[in-house]
């Protein structure tokens, strides 16, 4: 059975690049377009299901998609990737499957507006409907926010039950998450700056505010390690106890910063569930997302593990 279950969206990524991202109101002429399959759950799973070790067991993915073309060819895709389950992605009637419009400029920067479409029809009936067997073996759970909140806490109460660990992406902080009961169940959060910022209130310029956010995080919600993801300035690492430390990113030369954050939480995830130790596994999801960082696309840019796991660093 699978060590690491991934729960979360599937979305099918329009994605345009073009030389400047349009204000409100304006047409910009001009760019390429292609058609990529993305999502924060989908993105995360293909990480994880890249970034684990060599032997590890296959991702399992629970996630939902709609019965139509786009939903078929995206599910069809991932029964296709190596190590990764997708017997768990349900089929909703009548809803369309996700899907992203993305914009992408010269410099990397992007633009995103979803549909979520079936994402938000993911249950919690489809999480307790999963046999004992699929959450009894599990050593990590990784969740992010694109699908209904009391779906994510029915699993993470189901996996916490069994000894996982549950890693939560805050992506997107949506309404209502400070006051669910999910956060106070979740052992590692994975925020970048502006969801820190949206979580305690502390706008982050730096390593010394982002470690006061993230103190003021575990101190309401009682989370054991807060990582605050930076972009090309690497990440800072919190504990209970106070204690940080910061892993700097190399540099590159950036194109397409679409799926960094999942490939970063996929990475850990997939270390974490391999049995590495957790300074290891952040290092190496560092060096995987900065390299997804110079290809373009969202799962099309997610590396294999050969690709990064000689270059960590500390």
């Amino acid at each position: 059975m699978s060590r690491l279950m991934v729960i979360g969206s599937i979305n099918l990524d329009l994605v345009l690049e073009t030389v400047t991202l349009p204000s409100p109101g304006e047409t910009v002429l001009g760019g390429t377009f292609s058609r990529i399959n993305g999502g924060k759950g989908a993105n995360q799973a293909v990480a994880s299901a890249r970034g684990g070790s060599s032997d590890s067991p296959n991702v399992a993915f629970l996630a939902a998609v709609g019965d139509d073309d786009f939903g078929h060819r995206v599910v069809q895709d991932y029964q296709n990737e190596p190590h990764l389950d997708a017997s768990l992605i349900v089929k909703k009637k009548g809803f369309a499957t996700g899907v992203a419009a993305i914009f992408v400029d010269q410099q990397a920067e992007n633009m995103i507006c979803v549909a979520p479409g079936a994402n938000a029809a993911l249950s919690v009936a489809d999480v307790e409907g999963l046999v004992n067997e699929e959450f009894e073996n599990l050593a990590v759970l990784l969740a992010s926010l694109e699908v209904p909140l009391d779906t994510i806490h029915a699993a993470v109460k189901r996996s916490k039950a069994g000894g996982a660990t549950i890693i939560l992406n805050p992506a997107p902080v949506v309404p209502g998450l400070a006051e669910h009961g999910v956060m106070n169940d979740v052992d590692i959060l994975t925020p970048n700056e502006h969801e820190a910022c949206q979580l305690s209130g502390i706008e982050i310029q730096d390593v010394a505010s982002a470690v006061e956010a993230a103190r003021v995080i575990i101190r309401q919600f009682g989370i054991a390690i807060v990582v605050v993801t930076m972009g090309s300035e690497g990440v800072v690492v919190i504990d209970g106890e106070g204690s940080f430390f910061e892993v700097t990113a190399p540099q590159v030369d950036a194109v397409d910063t679409t799926a960094a954050g999942d490939c970063f939480n996929g990475v850990l995830a997939a270390q974490l569930a391999s049995g590495a130790v957790f300074s290891e596994a952040v290092a190496l999801a560092v060096q995987a997302a900065s390299l997804s960082v110079t290809r373009r696309g969202a799962q099309t840019s997610l590396p294999a593990i050969a690709e990064f796991s000689g270059h960590s660093t500390n």
